[in-house]
């Protein structure tokens, strides 16, 4: 999981949501507002071509999966099930794009909370997931921070998913290979081939590994994080690297 930048959505398109979102409102029990939820959820074809578009701007690489980072991101999730809370079914805020594994094999409705009711769930265009969250390079697997990277670990399956962990490894394999090539492209002075090697960097899957990359370099124990790979650490740290790999605000 990495941080995400909500977009705004097209004024037509906002405004159909909030006339479904006052349709469930109005109904006077929450059985009924789940039940109408559900029935305009079923019925969102006039909707969902601008909310898959405007999602798809947002996540990362092509159109990848905004909790595993690896499938194409093919369903659209409520992050607070509207199962939970019927009034969110078409709040903009509340709407993630998800793999189909992700959505309906992992997720599904689960939304821990904490004992104060509070959401364990990291909400990656909220909160910055490496907050929670921190990659372990070499093995692929993540270790939680805190308890809501304890949750993500578990809702999403994000070590238990073999292909994910193995995935992992083999991006950062590929990550550290892409930085050599970079070097050596922009040293060379081919500067549109080092352009072609960053953009392809970040459209990858699972670049989670890269942006992981980047963060523990700047931590005050990468000595340690990246033992026995000074050279992927020098390169990390090279400021012309990072002025050409990393994207500008």
């Amino acid at each position: 999981m990495i941080r995400l930048r909500r977009v705004a959505l097209p004024q037509g398109t906002a405004t159909r949501l909030g006339e479904y979102t006052e349709k469930i409102a109005e109904q006077t029990t929450e059985k009924a507002r789940k039940a109408t939820a559900k029935d305009l959820w079923a019925a969102r074809r006039g909707v969902r071509p601008s909310l898959v578009a405007a999602l798809t701007e947002m996540a990362p690489g092509h159109a990848r999966c905004m909790y595993c980072g690896d499938s194409q991101g093919t369903d659209i999730d409520h992050f607070d099930p509207k199962s939970r809370t019927p009034l969110r079914t078409f709040d903009w805020l509340n709407h993630l794009l998800a793999c189909s594994y992700c959505n309906s094999n992992q997720k599904r409705s689960r939304f821990p909370t904490d004992g104060d009711g509070v959401p364990l769930l990291v909400d990656p265009t909220l909160r910055d997931p490496l907050d929670h969250l921190r990659l372990v390079l070499p093995i692929g697997e993540y270790r939680a921070r805190t308890p809501q990277g304890e949750a993500c670990i578990d809702v999403f399956g994000l070590n238990s998913r073999a292909v994910l962990v193995k995935g992992r490894v083999d991006a950062y394999a590929t990550a550290r290979h892409s930085l050599e090539l970079w070097r050596i492209a922009t040293d060379k002075g081919q500067c549109d081939k080092a352009k072609e090697i960053v953009r392809v960097s970040w459209n990858r899957p699972l670049v989670d590994v890269l942006v992981a990359m980047f963060h523990q370099s700047e931590h005050a124990a990468a000595e340690a994080l990246f033992a026995g790979e000074d050279e992927v650490l020098a390169l990390l740290r090279d400021p012309q690297l990072r002025e050409g790999f990393l994207p500008r605000a």
